[in-house]
């Protein structure tokens, strides 16, 4: 009998051990399929997220070529139709000064230098709702013209700044941009009352950092809902994978700076 006690005790063992094998080999096959499930998931996930953003690039490009043809559209109509009608009345005017009599000649002379006026600033306009010409003139020289209008228009002092070398930005991520900036100068003119505005292009080593600032009313940016305006900005600044920030505080003025990497090459261009 003593002889049998290490027979059953290996015999234990071995069932002790084939048990503990069984039970990792299970626990093995249950960690691996659930790390197989977890990938898949998490492969789905990042397609079905992917497809998601994809779809919400193609959405806001498609939006914003629609946007500029009516931005095109609108130029033609202000520079041939409006601008054609407004440079006849100064023709008319002009007409006219040569049959009044003096004492109204420097009243319609005042008239026509006023109509005068506004079909330039008419053509002016109509220059910078069209990409064709903002890709002619580039980024730099089509903010600076903005500015120039804004110091015609008289309404604030407008002061423009441009540090470092200019580098390559495509055609497209330079309208993008420069509606981004229009938008909120045009937000400036309607609603700031300021008195100085300044534009400010950094360019840096691997990005291009654009800050406008105005010392206008501001408002409270958790109180105020975002404006359409503002959000056509933000998905701009979206689509150029930018960072973009908006401060305001009230009776501080509004500023708007954006940073915008460069992209490489091989990058599309929007």
């Amino acid at each position: 009998m003593p002889q049998e006690e290490p027979l059953i005790n290996q015999e234990t063992i071995i069932l002790i051990v084939y048990a503990i094998s069984v039970i990792l080999l299970l626990l093995v096959f249950v960690i691996g399929f659930f790390t197989a499930f977890q990938k898949r998931k998490n492969k789905l996930l990042l397609e079905r997220m992917e497809a998601k953003r994809k779809f919400e690039k193609e959405l806001a490009t498609s939006q914003l070529e629609i946007q500029e043809q009516t931005f095109k559209n609108i130029a033609w109509e202000l520079h041939d139709n409006v601008g054609q009608l407004l440079s006849v009345v100064n023709m008319q005017l002009s007409m006219t000064l040569l049959k009044v009599p003096e004492g109204l000649k420097e009243n319609i002379s005042e008239i026509k230098s006023v109509v005068s006026d506004t079909v330039q600033e008419v053509r002016n306009l109509s220059k910078t709702l069209n990409n064709d010409v903002i890709n002619k003139n580039g980024l730099v020289r089509s903010l600076q013209i903005e500015i120039e209008r804004f110091n015609r228009l008289g309404f604030l002092e407008a002061f423009f700044e441009v540090n470092g070398t200019e580098k390559y930005i495509s055609s497209e991520h330079e309208i993008l941009i420069f509606r981004m900036y229009q938008e909120f100068l045009s937000n400036v003119m309607k609603h700031s009352k300021a008195e100085n505005l300044s534009v400010i292009l950094n360019y840096n080593e691997t990005n291009l950092e654009i800050i406008a600032e105005d010392n206008g009313v501001g408002f409270d940016t958790s109180l105020k809902t975002e404006s359409s305006g503002l959000q056509t900005i933000k998905g701009r600044a979206a689509i150029l994978n930018a960072e973009y920030k908006l401060h305001s505080e009230i009776g501080k003025g509004t500023i708007l700076t954006l940073t915008y990497p460069y992209p490489d090459d091989t990058e599309d261009r929007f």
